[in-house]
């Protein structure tokens, strides 16, 4: 790869365009080690830490660590993030998905997919969300790592913490190659959706908002928002995995019509337009937190208020992903050695934090600090010594091939 310019497939894409897709995905990355740093002071939490890793109902898989001290503050911003950013790195992972099965065949890419998702989900799985959940352990009077083993073995699965995203990425993956097998033009298909997205994006956030809806909304009401699915480590959220699949595929066809010419142009439409997303993404999310609210309190057990209430998390996931789509396409000029030191690492930081976060929260339990200190505290440590760690491991050859 030059200096300006890389190859992808038969499209040649400017650096610029690759230093605004992996600045946002190392930007959502800091947005998930905020968000896991202030679920132990979320003021609608659960009340209290678990009696054991057994007990009913089990939160702490969620909620590893349980601070008294809560902040009002986190509730918008873990709801915030909730909405979006989990959709939003599904779409940034398929967005180079298709020139890599055209480059590379099924067979390779999935491979390929296999050494970069499948070992680094068995290593957090297996390693760091055992680490990661001992306090949540501790915190409930118990010690010792015969008992908690002994508990962990017990639950009937293997929670893996974070590590959920890679696995359903690595699933789409495979789909996405199934797929080229049966339909060779899928990604170019999907791509037409893309077009004339430059000068008019509002079609395409139109077409986001329908199909993740129709995807999301039946599965929601279904088993209702929050209901998760499990066999062994494998976990996910169950009415929102084919609102993924969706963002994934859509991604995917965004790349293969060409990020020169639709949806993230740098000179398109969405990117200059970048101020008006964002005004809009906060007031999707603005009406969304008020029909959820509605719901919860004023309207429960309505059908009618859960659909709406469903609907305007589809718009407000829509709009959020689009307004950080603009912002960073149209700011994002030229690297920097922060930024991509930050991006080359934001991976293994995803798959690492999980344990920092939960060991710094279990030590500040005692502290005499309000909630908001204690979170800022517990997120930048997490993001310092996840940064430090992944980079030091990324040193080692075979882990630098990897993550």
């Amino acid at each position: 790869m030059s200096a300006n310019r890389a190859v992808v497939g038969p499209e040649v894409v400017s650096r610029r365009h690759f230093a605004a897709i992996s600045y946002l995905r190392a930007f959502v990355t800091l947005l998930v080690l905020g968000h896991h740093a202030a679920l132990a002071y979320h003021p609608f939490g659960p009340p209290a830490p678990p009696a054991s890793l057994l007990a009913q109902p089990r939160w702490w898989p969620a909620f590893p660590i349980l601070d008294s001290q809560r902040w009002t503050g986190f509730a918008a911003f873990v709801g915030f993030n909730d909405i979006f950013f989990m959709a939003l790195m599904f779409f940034l992972s398929g967005l180079f998905v298709w020139h890599s099965l055209e480059r590379k065949g099924a067979g390779q890419f999935v491979r390929d997919r296999a050494l970069r998702l499948g070992i680094p989900f068995l290593v957090a799985a297996a390693l760091i969300a055992p680490l990661a959940y001992y306090p949540t352990y501790l915190q409930t009077g118990a010690s010792g790592v015969a008992g908690f083993w002994t508990q962990w073995s017990a639950l009937g699965n293997w929670p893996a913490g974070p590590a959920w995203f890679v696995w359903v990425l690595l699933a789409f993956d495979i789909v996405a190659a199934g797929l080229m097998m049966l339909k060779p033009s899928w990604g170019t298909s999907i791509g037409q959706l893309s077009a004339g997205s430059e000068q008019h994006p509002i079609r395409f956030f139109g077409s986001l908002v329908a199909l993740s809806a129709a995807a999301y909304v039946p599965l929601a009401v279904i088993f209702n928002p929050l209901a998760w699915a499990a066999f062994g480590p494998f976990f996910f959220q169950t009415s929102r995995i084919l609102h993924y699949f969706v963002y994934f595929l859509l991604g995917a066809g965004v790349g293969a019509y060409g990020l020169q010419r639709g949806l993230l142009a740098s000179g398109g439409k969405l990117a200059r337009r970048w101020l008006f997303w964002s005004i809009a993404a906060f007031f999707a999310f603005a009406i969304a937190s008020g029909i959820g609210i509605a719901t919860i309190t004023a309207h429960p057990g309505s059908r009618l208020w859960e659909i709406m209430s469903d609907l305007t998390f589809a718009l407000s996931c829509a709009a959020s992903s689009f307004a950080f789509l603009a912002v960073f396409v149209h700011f994002t000029q030229t690297p920097g050695k922060i930024f991509d030191s930050l991006s080359n690492n934001a991976y293994g930081m995803y798959l690492v934090h999980y344990a920092f976060v939960s060991w710094l929260q279990y030590s500040l339990l005692k502290a005499a600090l309000p909630a908001i200190a204690k979170g800022s505290i517990v997120f930048v440590a997490t993001v310092a010594l996840s940064w430090i760690t992944v980079a030091a491991l990324r040193k080692i050859p075979a882990v630098a091939r990897v993550i």
